[in-house]
């Protein structure tokens, strides 16, 4: 069983960046595409966007403009989320979801986010 753990998030002001870590104990990442997505308060989830786990590309919704960069560091079996100039509206839990099948099989506790002065 694939459990995800996801690290990085906190308090951040208006304009920062952070980086959130996606990894996972026991189980190498590689065979997985993952995605980032976020959920804000009283909202839904959406998809921030997903690197796949063949060539590493990379896949984005307008959720975060152009803000938010996905990378995988396979001899570290983590991905990362890496988020500029981090808006008030960009406050919530961020989760890191794993396909091996073609649909998100796996997630993890998520990380909070918080943007604020």
């Amino acid at each position: 069983q694939l459990q995800l753990v996801e690290s990085g998030g906190g308090l951040v002001q208006p304009g920062g960046s952070l980086r959130l870590s996606c990894t996972a104990a026991g189980v190498t990442l590689d065979a997985y595409a993952i995605g980032w997505f976020r959920q804000a308060p009283g909202q839904g989830q959406e998809r921030i966007g997903c690197i796949n786990n063949s060539d590493g590309r990379t896949d984005y919704t307008d959720a975060m403009e152009g803000r938010a960069t996905i990378s995988r560091d396979n001899a570290k079996n983590t991905v990362f989320l890496q988020m500029n100039s981090l808006k008030t509206n960009d406050t919530g839990v961020y989760y890191c979801k794993a396909s091996l099948l073609g649909d998100w099989e796996y997630w993890g506790q998520g990380t909070q986010v918080t943007v604020a002065s």
